[in-house]
């Protein structure tokens, strides 16, 4: 008996066909990382150490009561090192954020910003280093992949705005993410920070209003809080799913 194409549903062959490009795609990323030791473990890194370190902070967070921001050198020093705690993902953005609001307050918050600003260079440039030649190899092997990146560059600042806002996304991940999807630097600074300046300010905010540190982060646990981040996370959701689908 012979089976003509037109006999099987339309919707059935682009299931089956994208069933196929979901196939090769992971079997490309396998291979790439069972020769590339160092990508998996900068992937494991960037998404376990965050929750690692806010363990340790946990423990030795009345250490910051010793330190004031007074003179340029403070500021400074302040900048770079939380740059480095968030660029080499040893710490949440959220937590350092509500940590700063409580013990440092309101004028540390611009320099928060451009710490952040940096911390997302660093960790770009890390997802750059540490998975170089996996995305040239991933388009390579995946020209339909490729193509479809490709259809929706004018939509790369609205995914990396929606990816930020997101609670659920960590910074730390979104920074290699960007990176091997090849969203340009300039694009991830001018579209990212404004997404993460929601989270950072509530964070902030609940900082600076907190008698003490431990209460800063009870009071991110309240029904409201909730609400607020519920409400980013379906607008991170919503934006992220208009960059992923298809153009009719």
């Amino acid at each position: 008996m012979h089976v003509k194409l037109a006999d099987f549903p339309s919707g059935s062959l682009d299931d089956r066909s994208n069933m196929t490009k979901k196939g090769r795609i992971f079997k490309t990323i396998r291979r790439y990382f069972g020769t590339h030791p160092a990508g998996i473990f900068a992937w494991l890194w960037v998404t376990a150490m965050p929750f690692i370190g806010s363990i340790i902070f946990a423990a030795n967070y009345n250490l910051l009561e010793a330190y004031r921001l007074h003179t340029a050198l403070d500021y400074f020093a302040y900048t770079v090192t939380g740059a480095l705690l968030m660029g080499l993902a040893l710490l949440p953005t959220t937590l350092i954020a509500l940590a700063s609001g409580f013990y440092f307050g309101w004028t540390s918050l611009p320099f928060l910003i451009l710490g952040y600003s940096l911390a997302s260079v660093l960790g770009y440039a890390l997802g750059k280093v540490t998975n170089m030649g996996f995305t040239e190899l991933l388009f390579k092997k995946n020209p339909k992949f490729h193509k479809a990146i490709e259809s929706r560059k004018e939509k790369e600042g609205s995914l990396v705005f929606f990816v930020r806002i997101s609670p659920v996304v960590p910074f730390a991940v979104s920074n290699f993410l960007f990176a091997n999807l090849n969203i340009k630097l300039w694009k991830v600074l001018i579209y990212g920070i404004p997404g993460m300046l929601t989270r950072t300010v509530i964070a902030f905010a609940a900082g600076v209003a907190a008698s003490s540190y431990m209460e800063a982060k009870q009071s991110m646990n309240t029904p409201l809080q909730w609400g607020v981040g519920a409400a980013l996370l379906i607008i991170g959701i919503g934006g992220i799913y208009n960059y992923v689908r298809k153009k009719r």
